[in-house]
């Protein structure tokens, strides 16, 4: 089994678009694995908002090749949902006060864990009830818990009683994702599948299979998650280079890809982001402090 690669980053802010906006309408809580799920499991995570009087807000991700399975409570649906993979932005309006506590399986780790074809997933949201045993009670004592901590005890006994023996082809699908979302240089999947031996053919049936997504769209994300994160920490000087980095033919195309998925050009992305920057940071410093030149 593959080490966990560039942890620290991808649990960070990555994915998340126009992230200090929406830390301002509802919190958001990670929490590690335990080991005996660690093959299959990324991390837990939790959301909550409370906007009672307050307009709906939405929230919009560049969600990872991963499913997530949640469990929610809230003004608009209570239960637990799989949520397969999606290949467009995700955007959630939030309203009134809820809260979601959310299982986040490594790429493939579902279709691994469950023996499913993790493809049928793809863009759809299905009651956890159709796919796993005992699903009704598994959501009703995940809901009763009131910690986050409660929650995950309650998921991590349930979900070690199905682990299986170890899968091959899982090891090698999550190797080769794992290097598309830490190595910058791999933006082509010719190059994968010459680093990994294996033909077009047999990557693109792995990852139906497993992850859900075909290799090409998997890339393009991880790439276009640098970029938007990128942008939103005020790290980028040069579009045209970070279009190069990214792999891209030139800037045009860069350009629009980004707009497509993303809903607006990366450069209105960068100042929309430093403008809800500056506004956090103004107010954290005492009145009439001058904002440093960092956070511009």
């Amino acid at each position: 089994m593959p080490e966990r690669g560039d942890r620290g980053a991808l649990a960070g802010r990555k994915g998340i678009l126009h992230p200090d906006e929406q830390a301002r309408y509802r919190t958001l809580r990670r929490l590690p694995v335990g080991p005996e799920l660690a093959e299959v499991i990324d991390w837990y995570w939790s959301v909550r908002w409370d906007l009672r009087g307050r307009p709906p807000y939405i929230a919009e991700v560049l969600p990872f090749p991963c499913v997530n399975v949640t469990f929610e409570r809230s003004e608009t649906k209570t239960g637990g949902f799989v949520n397969g993979v999606c290949t467009t932005k995700f955007v959630r309006e939030l309203t009134g006060a809820g809260e979601t506590f959310g299982i986040r399986f490594r790429a493939g780790g579902f279709g691994a864990f469950t023996g499913l074809d993790v493809g049928e997933f793809r863009d759809r949201t299905v009651a956890l009830a159709e796919v796993l045993p005992d699903a009704d009670r598994l959501t009703g004592a995940v809901l009763a818990e009131c910690s986050d901590e409660g929650r995950r005890d309650v998921v991590e006994t349930f979900f070690a009683r199905g682990l299986s023996a170890p899968d091959p082809n899982y090891d090698l699908v999550l190797r080769i994702v794992e290097a598309m979302a830490t190595d910058r240089d791999l933006t082509r999947v010719d190059q994968v599948t010459e680093r990994y031996a294996v033909s077009i053919r047999t990557l693109q049936r792995l990852f139906r299979r497993y992850v859900g997504a075909g290799p090409k769209w998997v890339l393009r994300r991880y790439r276009l998650q640098d970029a938007a994160d990128l942008l939103a920490r005020g790290r980028v000087d040069d579009l045209a280079a970070l279009s190069a980095e990214l792999g891209y033919y030139d800037q045009a195309h860069f350009t629009r890809e980004f707009t497509a998925e993303v809903g607006m050009a990366p450069a209105e992305y960068a100042k929309h982001t430093l403008r809800a920057r500056n506004e956090v940071t103004a107010k954290m410093l005492p009145r009439g402090t001058e904002i440093p030149e960092q956070f511009r």
